[in-house]
């Protein structure tokens, strides 16, 4: 597969494309986004679907400059589809043609069940494992898939979108017909009950970014960000009675939404009533990174391979320069986590975050060696994205800045408190890390000392007669809680 792709999809109410760099077999990054809202499905529903000039042109000229931006990133493989308005189109094949002449870019039109799917795997490999119903609310269509034990088990396409039910009924101040409108649609779900949803697509980031503000989230990201659905609805309820654009930008609702969020807001309040969902996740990828995913992953059914995840490996294959030293010190956490945890009252579920702390301990000295671990931490808290909750970035973002073993910053601690364990807690997991580390301070390619527990003391048994610098690092250790003693072999 080419190292650098562009993926365009043309929704009914903007173009969008990424390009997205691999760094290893299955890892990659985001190097570029880019969206234009060309709002391809204007006036096309009052006009027997078919696509309208103006808006077409619009589309041209977007598709012509991702091209081009595609290009200044020498992208060797460009991935392009419609869906819902150019699906719909009577004048779809004469759209599809004109970008193929005048630009040269192929245009894949999905089924409403193929987009439904592309929106599932994206959400099944990059959130959280969770079974749940993926629902995408888009400008001309909705799409649902079913996800069980990270494999999606179902997919489904329903005629619901904001600019569909904006022209057909908003515009006409028909609020009864939308609802009339969506209830019927909805007869078609294939899905029952369901508690837990993740929404995807520009209507549910929208809404989740306004909760994230209000209630002060430490995180400030809302791929992966998690909530109750009776806030939503609570919130959701607020902009359907709001009476002006000013209502709804005092609500939090931003300008490019102004016109479609109520539609939006609709469909998915009734789609949460029916289906009795209790929480909700808001996911930041979608039909476009699917669509990748489905590319990369052909030969391995559209899933990583077990205990594989993309960021974490990103960030070791671009920020890792002493791989065998890494892997050492990896090893080294886990006989520590092994030996104290219990003595140190720790969870034994402590040991996953530990661990994948302890292989980004030192990325960030690829940047700058001096406050290496500050460099470290803004790297795990912003770059460590997919498949990850709030909770684990949290803490595993910090333990990697206290890595040394100094006390936990209490401002710090006091930003980022709700979604950490104790104080306490954290400063035995990075004593251990800093333990782990000073043992190694010497850099050996094979470990060279044993290590035992007696009467109480961590028993370093060192191969040779003097392990003279990793004794002087256990020593400068600020707030080591674990006595240790060196003997020789």
């Amino acid at each position: 597969m080419a190292k650098r792709t562009a993926v365009i999809d043309i929704g009914s109410n903007s173009a969008r494309m990424i390009i997205i760099e691999k760094t290893s077999r299955f890892a990659f990054h985001l190097l570029h986004e880019v969206k234009s809202r060309v709002r391809i499905s204007a006036d096309a529903y009052q006009n027997g679907g078919a696509l309208q000039e103006e808006a077409m042109q619009r589309a041209l000229l977007a598709l012509k400059d991702f091209v081009q931006i595609a290009n200044s990133y020498d992208a060797r493989k460009m991935l392009c589809v419609a869906t819902s308005a150019v699906r719909d189109a009577s004048n779809q094949k004469e759209f599809v043609k004109r970008v193929k002449r005048e630009i040269g870019l192929n245009i894949k039109v999905i089924s409403g069940e193929r987009e439904a799917y592309l929106g599932g795997i994206a959400c099944a490999n990059l959130l959280p494992a969770n079974d749940a119903m993926t629902l995408d609310i888009g400008g001309g269509s909705s799409e649902c898939a079913c996800i069980e034990k990270g494999v999606v088990v179902a997919s489904d396409s329903l005629n619901l979108g904001t600019v569909r039910l904006k022209e057909l009924f908003f515009d006409q101040d028909d609020v009864d017909g939308a609802k009339r409108y969506i209830d019927e649609a909805l007869k078609a779900l294939k899905v029952d009950k369901q508690k837990h949803i993740v929404g995807v697509g520009g209507t549910f980031r929208a809404l989740a970014l306004i909760l994230l503000k209000a209630n002060n989230h430490p995180l400030n990201k809302v791929h992966a960000y998690t909530f109750k659905a009776s806030e939503l609805v609570s919130l959701g309820k607020k902009i359907l009675k709001a009476k002006s654009k000013a209502d709804l930008k005092a609500l939090g609702v931003k300008k490019d939404r102004l016109d479609v969020i109520k539609p939006g807001v609709l469909i998915l309040l009734r789609i949460i009533k029916k289906v009795d969902a209790v929480s909700l996740t808001c996911s930041g990828v979608g039909v476009r990174e699917g669509l990748y995913l489905s590319d990369l992953l052909r030969n391995n059914r559209d899933v990583f391979p077990a205990n594989f995840n993309p960021s974490l490996k990103y960030l070791i294959d671009q920020h890792t320069h002493n791989a065998p030293q890494r892997e050492l010190r990896v090893k080294l956490t886990k006989e520590l986590f092994t030996l104290l945890h219990a003595r140190l009252s720790l969870e034994s579920g402590f040991e996953k975050p530990l661990l994948i702390a302890t292989k980004l301990a030192k990325i960030g000295a690829s940047h700058h060696f001096y406050s290496f671990e500050n460099h470290s931490q803004y790297l795990t808290l912003t770059a460590l994205e997919y498949g990850y909750t709030h909770e684990e970035i949290a803490l595993i973002s910090t333990l990697v800045l206290h890595q040394l073993g100094k006390g936990i910053k209490k401002n710090y601690f006091a930003k980022y408190a709700a979604l950490l364990p104790t104080q306490d807690a954290l400063q035995r997991l990075t004593n251990i890390m800093a333990l782990a580390d000073a043992l190694l301070a010497h850099h050996p390619r094979v470990r060279d000392f044993d290590l035992s527990f007696e009467d109480d003391v961590l028993v370093i048994k060192s191969h040779k007669k003097v392990a003279y610098l990793a004794q002087e690092s256990v020593m400068a250790i600020g707030q080591n809680k674990i006595e240790v003693r060196f003997t020789t072999a």
